[in-house]
This record gives structure tokens, C-alpha cells and sequence, in this order.
């Protein structure tokens, strides 16, 4: 560790005397204060700066700095709120490396995060700081007016700030008011920050969650109605975290016949089967260090539940034909519009996968569910759409909107996507109009006409609908969530003249 520095025993002994100063303070502010001061000295450098991220993971402040000596130097009031834009951090932070450069001026790096002096900066060592849950919490950065190289510097000092880091941590829980005292509040991130769209407060709470196991090796389940966007949200959950660098791939588990399926996730060796005639990876080795979408788990047949499993306690897989297993290091994302824990009810899916994959479920609202987020969703989806075609932008009408806002939308945000896109097709002027959209409305008569019973027919019929369409037409389920036996249900569709076209797609 120390053979890339100058007088590596006399460092040394400095880098152990710092641990144990450290160690001797007992207030948090002074801690930070006095590890980037330490930091100074070991690295002969005259900045030293710490970052670290928020509660929800998502925005880097910086918590300390040491400037020729001085702690503090600059007003807080002067530093940006976040450091979001700063591309070299941002690159430290997401990627979990260390970044050393040697030639700063010459450069085409921005580093406006370093204070501005008369003798520019010319060396710069930016080091993540990984809990012990090897989660990337934040940054030490040393620079240099001088031509030095910091990269031998790297491993120790990064190794002394996560141990400054759980000595903070340490320090926060120990002071935290015991009690009835309440906790602070937590600010809700917003949709942008994970590439999302939607400011209503189901997508801000879906973002929270987002947030909290963001940076952590939990295994996310989510659930959620057909075009809620759950590949979606899975993709910002891996170009978010710290496996943004590696292989994101998706894999949709009705999409294959069992024997397929194995083959394709596990791989298999040459003459495992008829038509092997070579060693092939699965999808668990391509996705080594990145994640792997698992979509619509609810379909994966029942003897490779028993597989998956192992994979998810053990952390290794056997390919077909092979007797050896081996590691992987891949991030699971299971997604599903059904009702798992009905289907484990029914036999048809295994207990003990189900709450293994329910480690931590994130429920995504329907677009309904999401007051305020469809027009901006159908400007969004407009303009990617004009943009393709290469066209003009179109402007919307507001008859156009109130047509879009009065509707369900059972297919959800794929299904307004489609509408959108076709729409803008269809457009031959400037405008879309409310004629451009082909929308199922119901056409019961107006609220203000109907008598008691036509009303109750109105909510029986809706709530029918709502219910077969989210089981996907199955009357048999739906019946089961309805608490209703099977042939009554067929007597109210029958009754309210539902067919089976009435709840497809």
C-alpha cells in the first residue's frame, strides 16, 4: 500500500498516528474538520475537500474543507447546494473509481468545485469512500498547485476516510434524541433526479423509495399494473447506482418455454443438449457487475424458482452440463403485474422466493393514480415523437388536454405513449385536436340523469372492468379479488352486458 510514496515508514507511522487521533474526537463537526486537516498533512496538499451524499442518496454537498491550513475557509452560504454538475465528481461518485490527474491546467477537465486562486491547480486525487456495506457514500479530494502524483495515496487514504465516515455515523446514532422526539424530516426526491417524469405525489413517494435502496444490494421487486413503466424505473435504479458502468440486460420470463428459459439465464456447456455443440455464458454471467431484470417473474415455471433461489442466497449458478459451480456478482430487479402472493396461495409459485424477492417491493402507482402527471407525460411523449419524425412541434388544444384528463387509462403510460404517438401521425397541422385521440370512453349517460340504480350500475360496471383488466381477463382471479364466487361474477357481467372484448389490452 505504501511502496508508491515517498518515505513509505514515515508515512506510515503518520497515517497510524491519524487513525488514532481520529479516533479521540468525539464531536461529528470537528471529526470531518480535523480528518481533512489530517489529509493536508499526510498528502502534502494544500486542498482537502469531503462530500458526501444526503440522506436519499442523491445529492453531494460538500461537509469539509481545508485550504492552506485554515478549516472552513469559505462561507457556506458561498458553496452550490450540490455538486450534481460536476462531471469529474459525479464520475468518482457513480463509477466507484479514483480519479488522479497530474496536469490539471493543460486540461480539458472542469473543476470549478476547487476554489479559485492566483496559481491554477495542477494535481487532483478524488477517492470514493465505501461504507462497510460497500456502499459509495461520498468523496475526499486532495489537489495541488505542484506537479505531484497522488495515486499512491489513494488506497490508504481512502481506507482512513470510510473509517472517519463510520466514526461520524457512530457519533450521529449516539446523539440522536431518544423518546418521543420526532425525526427530522426527510426531503422527497424529485422524479428528475432518477431520469423519471412526474411531480404528483405517488411518483415523489416511489422516488423515496427509489432512493433508500438505490446504493444498496437489496433485491427489488416491482409491482404494478400492465405500462406502469417497471423496466423503466428498474433502468434508473441501475444507471442511478453504482453498477451504472456495467451491463444492464432484461429478460422477460413468459418470453421462453422452461428448458429455453434455463439455457438462456444459466448458459450451458458444450454438449448439454442436443444442438450444443459450443460453451455458452447465460444471462447472469453477461450481467456479472451490472443487474439483471427478471420481468414478469409471476411466469418463471415453478422448478426454476427452485434455481433462482439459489442463485439469490448463494450467489453462484451451475450452467447446464456442468457439474461446478461458480460466483456472480449481479443485482437482481424481479417485476410483475400479478398478485404473487395469490399465486403462492394457488401452488403456483414457491413461498420462500416470494419473500426472498420481496426483500424490498416497490409498488408503482397507475397513471390515474398520478394527478397532474399525464399532460406533462403527453407533452413529453409529443415532443420525442416530433422529434423522430423530424417535424415541427405540435401545440395542444385545450380540448385536446380535457379529453386526455377525462380518461382511465387502463394501459397506463404505455398505453398514452401510443395514443400520443399516433396522434402526432395523424396530425396534418399545427395542433392536436381532440379528434386525433382514439379513446374508449364509457358511454353511460350524464352523472346529473342517472337515478340511484343506474349510478350503482355505473361504479359495479367500472370496479368489473378495473379488476379483469388488471388480471389480464382472468374471471377466475378476478373473482377471487372481488371476494366473489365465480358464477355470480359471470351473472353481474352478464347483467351489465360486459363482454370479453369490453376489458382487453
Amino acid at each position: 500500500m505504501f511502496t508508491q510514496v515517498p518515505q513509505p515508514l514515515v508515512y506510515a507511522e503518520a497515517l497510524l498516528a491519524q487513525f488514532a487521533s481520529l479516533s479521540r474526537v468525539a464531536d461529528g463537526a470537528a471529526l470531518l474538520g480535523e480528518f481533512v486537516r489530517g489529509l493536508a498533512e499526510l498528502s502534502g496538499c494544500e486542498l482537502t475537500q469531503l462530500y458526501l451524499l444526503d440522506a436519499t442518496h442523491t445529492s453531494l454537498g460538500m461537509n469539509a474543507e481545508c485550504l492552506n491550513g485554515i478549516v472552513q475557509p469559505r462561507e457556506s452560504a458561498s458553496l452550490p447546494a450540490d455538486y450534481d454538475g460536476e462531471q469529474l465528481l459525479q464520475f468518482a461518485l457513480r463509477q466507484n473509481r479514483v480519479v488522479c490527474l497530474s496536469e490539471l491546467s493543460g486540461s480539458l477537465h472542469e473543476t470549478s468545485f476547487l476554489p479559485a486562486q492566483a496559481t491554477p491547480w495542477q494535481s487532483l486525487l478524488c477517492v470514493p469512500l465505501v461504507n462497510q456495506q460497500k456502499t459509495v457514500e461520498g468523496l475526499l479530494v486532495c489537489a495541488s498547485c505542484r506537479h505531484i502524483d497522488l495515486q499512491g495515496f489513494a488506497d490508504s487514504l481512502g481506507q482512513l476516510g470510510s473509517f472517519v465516515l463510520d466514526q461520524w455515523r457512530l457519533q450521529q446514532r449516539l446523539r440522536r434524541p431518544s423518546g418521543d422526539a420526532r425525526p427530522a424530516p426527510t426531503s422527497v426526491p424529485s422524479a428528475n433526479g432518477f431520469g423519471l417524469l412526474g411531480k404528483s405525489l405517488a411518483m415523489r413517494q416511489t422516488c423515496l423509495l427509489i432512493s433508500k435502496v438505490l446504493n444498496s444490494p437489496y433485491t427489488v421487486l416491482l409491482r404494478g399494473e400492465t405500462g406502469t413503466g417497471k423496466e423503466v424505473v428498474a433502468r434508473a435504479i441501475h444507471d442511478c447506482g453504482p453498477r451504472r458502468s456495467q451491463a444492464f440486460i432484461v429478460q422477460n420470463c413468459a418470453a421462453f418455454p422452461e428448458n429455453l428459459l434455463e439455457s438462456e439465464l444459466f448458459g450451458y456447456r458444450k454438449g448439454a443438449f442436443t444442438g450444443a455443440d459450443r460453451d455458452r455464458a447465460g444471462l447472469f454471467d453477461a450481467a456479472s457487475g451490472g443487474t439483471l431484470l427478471l420481468d414478469e417473474i409471476g411466469d418463471m415455471p415453478l422448478s426454476l424458482q427452485a434455481k433462482l433461489l439459489r442463485v439469490l442466497q448463494e450467489g453462484e449458478i451451475r450452467p447446464l452440463g456442468s457439474n461446478d459451480t461458480h460466483k456472480i456478482d449481479v443485482r437482481i430487479i424481479a417485476a410483475t403485474h400479478r398478485d404473487l402472493s395469490v399465486l403462492v396461495r394457488e401452488g403456483k409459485f414457491r413461498e420462500d422466493l416470494y419473500y426472498r424477492l420481496a426483500q424490498f417491493p416497490i409498488e408503482l402507482p397507475a397513471l390515474r393514480q398520478r394527478e397532474g402527471d399525464i399532460l406533462d407525460l403527453a407533452r413529453h411523449f409529443a415532443d420525442k415523437a416530433c422529434s423522430f419524425l423530424q417535424r415541427d412541434m405540435v401545440r395542444w388544444s385545450d380540448a385536446a388536454l380535457d379529453h386526455l384528463s377525462a380518461y382511465a387509462f387502463p394501459g397506463n403510460v404505455r398505453e398514452l405513449k401510443g395514443l400520443v404517438e399516433r396522434a402526432v401521425l395523424l396530425c396534418e397541422g399545427g395542433e392536436l385536436l381532440a379528434e386525433h385521440f382514439s379513446l374508449r370512453m364509457d358511454t353511460t349517460p350524464k352523472a346529473n340523469s342517472l337515478n340511484l340504480r343506474e349510478r350503482l350500475g355505473q361504479v359495479e360496471r367500472s370496479l368489473l372492468l378495473d379488476c379483469l383488466r388488471k388480471n389480464d381477463g382472468n374471471q377466475t382471479r378476478a373473482a377471487r379479488e372481488l371476494g366473489l364466487p365465480r358464477r355470480t361474477l359471470l351473472y353481474r357481467l352478464g347483467r351489465l352486458n360486459i363482454h370479453h372484448g369490453a376489458f382487453d389490452g
